[in-house]
């Protein structure tokens, strides 16, 4: 640990520069995020039918909430969906790509 008193106003940016630490909780997130969803589109069971939006049903009132293809979309670079549902099928591509944007720590 660093000591450092809690009376110093030191952002959690600075404090981590100190340590030359690097924020790695989203990355690590969205990296499970993606290998899950590898296994439900390889599946291809109810799971895949919800994560596309192909499931019926009434949506509630108020703002949409941000699906789980919508931030792995950005995470994995640009493309559309169908694009990264079609890679997904293809396992040792779809651990390649996992890999590189873990690399690149988007």
């Amino acid at each position: 640990m660093l000591r450092i008193p809690w009376t110093t106003k030191k952002t959690n940016e600075r404090v981590l520069n100190e340590a030359n630490k690097r924020r790695s909780l989203v990355r690590t997130i969205r990296k499970r995020q993606a290998t899950f969803l590898g296994h439900v589109m390889r599946r291809g069971k109810l799971e895949h039918l919800v994560t596309t939006g192909k499931f019926e049903g009434k949506r509630s009132r108020g703002r949409q909430r941000e699906k789980i293809m919508d931030g792995l979309s950005t995470w994995l670079g640009p493309g559309k969906v169908s694009d990264i549902l079609a890679d997904v099928k293809d396992r040792d591509l779809w651990r390649d790509m996992i890999a590189n944007a873990y690399k690149q720590g988007t």
